[in-house]
């Protein structure tokens, strides 16, 4: 069994559409980045890379490279569990928690186990909660939004 922690903010900006977990939210602003900035994604690649010990998702997919401009977070975390499952492993769990204050999110979570589920990630071991930062820091002034994830990995047919 092998345990990763991933991490990832992105900056909330006008005339960029809001996705988190592969889901198109209803939302004035949006995430800034190279690829559609999908937050939730971003930190569950990085939970799974972090278990495979295969560095960080900048390694995979550096922001200088074009190929990854507007690209699909769901597409990029497949390709992250396809290189789990060519190492011999296979996600048993991911728990994330996204912090926002808006806009309320918890109307899209099975939507987004379900996205996710498309990159190979059954959503029965998808677990995603929503809080908000109670006003304060850059996520309580409506700034940006931040996810934390954590992954646990076991070998393929290995029981837990």
């Amino acid at each position: 069994m092998r345990v990763g922690i991933g991490y990832d903010s992105h900056r909330l900006i006008e005339g960029r559409d809001l996705i988190l977990g592969g889901v198109r939210i209803p939302s004035e602003k949006g995430l800034l980045g190279h690829s559609d900035a999908d937050v939730l994604c971003h930190a569950i690649t990085d939970a799974v890379i972090g278990a495979m010990g295969l560095g960080d998702i900048g390694r995979h997919f550096p922001d200088t490279d074009p190929q990854w401009k507007d690209a699909s977070s769901i597409h990029l975390l497949k390709r992250i569990i396809d290189i789990s499952r060519m190492n011999g492993y296979e996600v048993c769990w991911i728990d994330s928690s996204i912090i926002a204050e808006q806009p309320k999110l918890s109307p899209y979570i099975e939507d987004m186990k379900t996205a996710l589920s498309e990159s190979g990630i059954p959503s029965g071991v998808i677990n995603i909660k929503v809080k908000t930062n109670e006003g304060m820091g850059f996520i309580g002034r409506g700034e940006g939004i931040a996810v934390y994830a954590v992954c646990l990995l076991k070998r393929i047919g290995q029981s837990i």
